[in-house]
């Protein structure tokens, strides 16, 4: 299939995405169109923040490489990051070095993690929302470097992408909490730094109500653990 179908097909799949379960649908074929293993979209941290794992929207990345990552303080290290704080450009790295002129200084830690999940090389696009918030969709796999003519094709369709991800964004923003009364005053205190048990005894709740109502938050806004429910909480306006 020429670039030019192929972008088109794929700009068409993701326009017609009107959930959040299409958009990652659509997301997915993207990714496999490309010969690529992972996709991911991110919140910008800001240059003082330390850990990323708060930034993610959608990831098909291991839990366990993301955990590593923030345990290992690897933000403020990361190379790629520091060129999305910088420019608006695509920003692309391989490993071993030398297989690409776009290559990026990995640091050690950094590139044993890469290379024990199989990530040998990507791309991460910044992107703008209308509101001012910035994000990057990265992609990651083992593939051969891109073309210059493949990331041109992937930065339309990831423009494309991201005006229904952030279309979907604002569409959430606008109806009811989906979270109930309860479930936000538990996801409030764990915001505050509160365990288990300390927002029990605030509520005169057990600390197994309190991780039901916690288990229940992060499965309605599709989370992963408390850290992401908190991220997504205050992103979507729920808590503040």
């Amino acid at each position: 299939m020429i670039s030019a179908e192929r972008q088109s097909l794929l700009n068409a799949e993701l326009a017609a995405a009107t959930s959040r379960a299409a958009f990652l649908t659509a997301m997915h074929h993207v990714r496999s169109v490309f010969s690529l293993e992972h996709f991911s979209l991110f919140s910008v941290p800001t240059p003082n923040e330390t850990l990323l794992g708060p930034h993610v929207l959608e990831t098909t990345l291991p839990a366990e490489l993301l955990r590593d990552f923030d345990r290992n303080k690897l933000l403020q290290k990361c190379p790629v990051i520091d060129r999305i704080w910088k420019s608006m450009l695509p920003v692309t790295w391989s490993l071993p070095p030398g297989e690409s002129r776009r290559d990026i200084n990995c640091p050690p830690l950094m590139r044993d993690l890469m290379q024990r999940f199989k990530l040998l090389m990507g791309i991460s696009f910044p992107v703008n929302s209308i509101d001012g918030s910035r994000y990057f969709f990265s992609f990651d796999g083992t593939r051969a470097p891109f073309s210059q003519i493949e990331i041109n094709e992937l930065g339309m369709i990831v423009l494309q992408a991201f005006d229904v991800f952030d279309r979907l964004r604002r569409n959430e923003l606008s109806g009811p909490s989906p979270l109930s009364a309860r479930e936000l005053e538990v996801v409030r205190w764990t915001a505050q730094g509160k365990t288990s048990v300390e927002i029990g005894q605030i509520l005169s709740l057990s600390d197994h109500t309190v991780n039901a109502y916690m288990t229940n938050a992060i499965k309605k806004l599709d989370c992963v653990n408390r850290t992401q429910l908190v991220a997504k909480a205050i992103r979507l306006k729920l808590i503040s």
